[in-house]
């Protein structure tokens, strides 16, 4: 194998590793987002729940100048 040739190889590994390395990297930061968007979601949710259970049952009439 040549000098040349060998080189390249060497080349386009460090160049594929270190787009691997970025991938990881925008992965991880995706998944942390993932479960921080869960989190607010549920606590959304949680307080929909709540606000839910303080409306009344029936609606309120209409004022009286309707």
């Amino acid at each position: 194998m040549s000098e040349e040739r060998f080189e390249s190889l060497e080349t386009k590994i460090a160049f594929q590793e270190d787009l691997i390395q970025k991938l990881d990297d925008a992965l991880l930061d995706q998944q942390k987002q993932i479960l921080d968007l869960r989190i607010q979601l549920r606590h959304v949710s949680n307080q929909v729940k709540d606000m839910e259970s303080f409306t009344p049952d029936s609606p309120e009439p209409p004022p009286p100048h309707y």
